[in-house]
């Protein structure tokens, strides 16, 4: 290298910055990991992430709409009691398909017959560490109030502890999570002008270091939406064609989104167990998802009925039939 080329490098470095932050995702272990009941002053926490369960509940349509398609089996069947109306069972019923876990305050009179039984929502309620009583817990107020009258909790029983229910679909939680991160990008990235960032090449040198310093910034405050990324490089004295904007790559026929959609969509409905057909999922194929009649009668034998007979069990702790189903039929036809 000659003193000539030497001076004209001087004070001259390359430069490469990207710009755009990485947004974090739910770890979706995270959320059904602890395989035991946390102590917490007078009362036992639940084995998973309870407030990230909840806030999944909304997560994509085919999470939400199986555990309504269940729902809505369960009260079209309900006969309404004035102990327990309508409006009161349908909030028991969602507390049990979403966390497992279940609980109806029984009020009862001065002879001890039941007046009305209150579901409690199971976010706020927990097991006493003392006795069989349960707590209302509200860690806004920093308390914990235990409940004066019974309190029935219903769940189906885990293999790692024995005081609170798991839901079964926490399975394919990590289906839900990609199937709404493939959602939220493919939303960024329109929203972002139907591009995954660019990468804008300086090769020719700026007067002064002020100029690089501005392009710069200026390059920092166009950052895409999302996890898209701008990256910024600058080499003095490089190749032919100064300034290039160089875009990336076609998202439409890399990121495989319809298939990331198709295969968390079939994960999730496995772990809900719910036949595609009964939730208005377009077949992929001409040949469609088979009989719905069928699928609905298979449905209700395998997983309605279950869950009906869990409901069921609160008339025996009561003491009183409450709790009763009309007969399952599609048809008025059907007998």
């Amino acid at each position: 290298m000659t003193d000539t080329d030497e001076k004209a490098i001087t004070g001259q470095k390359v430069i490469m910055h990207s710009f755009g932050d990485p947004e974090p995702v739910l770890d979706g272990r995270s959320m059904f990991e602890y395989e035991y009941c946390p102590m917490y002053q007078n009362h036992y926490e639940y084995p998973y992430d309870i407030d990230a369960v909840a806030k999944m509940y909304h997560a994509t349509s085919h999470h939400t709409s199986a555990l309504i398609t269940k729902r809505n089996v369960l009260v079209s069947l309900y006969k309404p009691h004035p102990k327990l109306s309508r409006q009161a069972f349908i909030g028991l019923v969602i507390n049990l398909l979403v966390f497992d876990n279940a609980y109806v305050q029984v009020v009862r009179n001065r002879l001890g017959g039941v007046l009305q039984l209150r579901p409690k929502l199971a976010r706020n309620t927990r097991k006493s560490i003392k006795g069989e009583g349960y707590h209302h817990v509200d860690y806004r107020q920093g308390a914990a109030i235990e409940y004066n009258e019974q309190v029935i909790h219903i769940f189906n029983p885990d293999i790692n502890q024995e005081i609170y229910g798991v839901p079964d679909y926490l399975s394919s939680v990590n289906a839900i999570t990609l199937n709404e991160a493939a959602t939220l990008f493919r939303r960024r990235y329109y929203k972002n002008g139907a591009h995954a960032g660019y990468i804008l090449h300086v090769s020719d040198p700026l007067s002064t270091q002020e100029d690089v310093d501005d392009l710069e910034d200026a390059v920092r405050e166009s950052k895409g939406a999302g996890n898209f990324k701008n990256l910024f490089m600058y080499t003095p004295n490089g190749k032919p064609d100064g300034v290039k904007v160089i875009p990336l790559a076609e998202v439409a026929a890399k990121d495989e989104f319809a298939n990331i959609k198709i295969a968390s969509r079939d994960d999730t409905l496995a772990g809900h167990r719910v036949p595609p057909q009964l939730m208005g999922v377009v077949p992929n194929n001409a040949g469609g998802f088979g009989d719905a009649k069928k699928a609905a009668e298979v449905f209700y034998w395998h997983e309605i009925l279950t869950l009906q007979n869990m409901l069921l069990d609160i008339n025996d702790q009561v003491g009183e039939t409450i709790i009763s189903f009309n007969e399952y039929q599609l048809t008025k036809s059907d007998s």
